[in-house]
């Protein structure tokens, strides 16, 4: 994993859901301002229980979310591309890491810390809460295909086990 300082790509950052509503000037500012880091396949970000303070997004590539099962599995239960982000949830709550990221293919990623988003609340109140509001638009769909996912599971389960034996 290699750290690069100073990404430069504004337009770039206009095409990420995250940077929505984000003014030029603010653009500008965190695209000289914010680290990449270039991955190769099998690269891990960060492990299920680590601490961390910084969130990441993918510019190129391809990463995998795991999560380990109490039977001692990872199970894959994401697939990211480019223009997903990933690791917000330990800024914003400060609990260890929920997931594994690890890269599936060499990608490029943009690494946003809690200083910078605090830099970022220091200096410009507006975008830092359109910035906010995009993470938190993005935890509400995440949730709502867990809900839908769930559901489907809940029901083909009571399905299977009050269906009449056909044997």
């Amino acid at each position: 994993m290699s750290l690069n300082l100073g990404f430069q790509g504004t337009e770039r950052l206009r095409e990420i859901g995250l940077f929505g509503g984000l003014g030029d000037e603010v653009l500008n500012d965190l695209s000289g301002s914010l680290g990449m880091i270039e991955l190769t396949p099998g690269s891990v970000v960060f492990r299920e229980g680590d601490s961390g303070r910084e969130m990441f997004v993918l510019l190129d590539g391809e990463m995998e979310v795991l999560k380990h099962s109490k039977r001692k599995h990872d199970t894959r239960v994401a697939v990211l591309g480019p223009g997903d982000w990933f690791g917000e949830m330990s800024i914003l709550d400060v609990l260890p890491r929920s997931a594994t990221v690890r890269a599936v293919a060499p990608s490029r990623l943009l690494r946003i810390t809690a200083h910078d988003l605090d830099s970022l609340y220091r200096r410009d109140l507006r975008a830092y809460s359109l910035l906010v509001l995009n993470i938190a638009r993005e935890m509400s769909r995440r949730l709502r295909v867990c809900d839908n996912l769930l559901a489907e599971l809940v029901a083909n389960v009571i399905d299977e086990y009050t269906r009449p034996n056909r044997s």
